[in-house]
């Protein structure tokens, strides 16, 4: 497998567009999978994606978009997916090409929702991809920020070190920096609970806790992660390395956190339900806490903080009794 070959970016959202920057700062053309056809138009005529990061301009003629994703898939090498864990398996429904030669990037921070599993176990069960040839994408890395071109760090996982090390300057520039290492599982399920964590914040901040409590919900919060995480996949890992933590923190503190917002409107009176209807993008946090709340019946780790956020979006408990309780488990 000679990486990185011809890359595609397999979504349309504003992570997806984020992503398609980056790598054309370093390559000289991409493939790229939106699933609407109008969607497609418009970003030709305007040459920036019509509806995320509407700022960033794009050289057209770099770019070879599809709305076939078994012809992109034929016509790549190395396959980025940015599109929401909710949706994932509907998009991959549609594939009949093989997987199984292709190098697969995830990008996705969240589980396949009914099956609760990672999002590299999905790729390597459901559609043969050896182990080796799965990576994922993770790190406090906003989509807004990348954007402007703030400077910013991501680490690249994957079983074969070989392979990711060969595809990391990819994403390297002028405002990305990165590293590699081998905790795919870690990093995935980190990756989900930062967003659980997030919306936990962003409650506490609608009820006008605050740096305070937040610091100390922070801290609470990221040894939380560290014992489901070890209790799952006992890797040698730093939970301090900005991978781990520093992605809870821009999630849980950055007002570009789609997770912080929705759980701010929940903490100033919106239901769960009116709170998703207001939110423009998806919260992955909300999908995440159900998936990891039925995951861990099998391990057991106390999670004060997920089971809290659980009560409070699929028990429909009182978030203000919910969260005064789990105050007292604090320390």
């Amino acid at each position: 497998m000679n990486l990185p070959g011809k890359i595609a970016i397999m979504g349309g959202g504003s992570w997806a567009t984020a992503l398609a920057k980056i790598v054309l700062s370093t390559q000289g053309s991409i493939n790229w999978y939106m699933r609407r056809p109008e969607s497609v138009e418009e970003f030709k005529q305007l040459e920036h994606n019509p509806r995320y990061l509407t700022a960033v301009k794009f050289d057209i003629s770099r770019i070879t978009f599809y709305t076939n994703i078994n012809q992109i898939i034929k016509d790549s090498d190395t396959l980025i997916f940015a599109t929401p864990s909710p949706f994932l398996k509907q998009h991959l429904k549609k594939v009949k090409a093989s997987l199984t030669d292709k190098f697969i990037i995830s990008a996705i921070k969240g589980l396949v929702p009914d099956e609760n599993m990672l999002i590299t176990d999905y790729f390597a069960e459901y559609f043969k991809v050896p182990i080796e040839n799965i990576a994922v994408l993770g790190g406090p890395c906003h989509a807004e920020e990348i954007a402007l071109e703030r400077l910013s760090y991501i680490t690249l996982a994957c079983p074969d070190i070989e392979k990711v090390k060969a595809i990391s300057p990819v994403f390297k520039n002028q405002y990305l920096m990165n590293s590699v290492c081998k905790d795919v599982i870690g990093i995935e399920y980190a990756s989900v609970l930062k967003n659980v964590y997030a919306i936990v914040a962003g409650i506490c901040h609608g009820m006008k806790y605050g740096d305070n409590f937040q610091a100390v919900f922070i801290s609470n919060a990221i040894e939380e992660m560290r014992n489901f995480v070890d209790a799952i996949h006992g890797l040698e890992r730093d939970i301090t390395d900005s991978v781990y933590l520093g992605d809870l923190l821009v999630t849980a503190y950055s007002r570009f956190s789609r997770n912080r917002t929705f759980g701010t409107m929940i903490g100033k009176g919106y239901s769960v339900k009116t709170a998703q209807l207001e939110m423009e993008m998806i919260a992955e946090g909300y999908y995440g806490t159900k998936c990891i709340y039925e995951i861990n019946k099998k391990y057991n780790v106390k999670m004060p903080i997920l089971n809290a956020l659980y009560d409070i979006l699929y028990e429909k408990k009182s978030p203000t009794t919910v969260i005064r309780q789990l105050t007292e488990t604090f320390k």
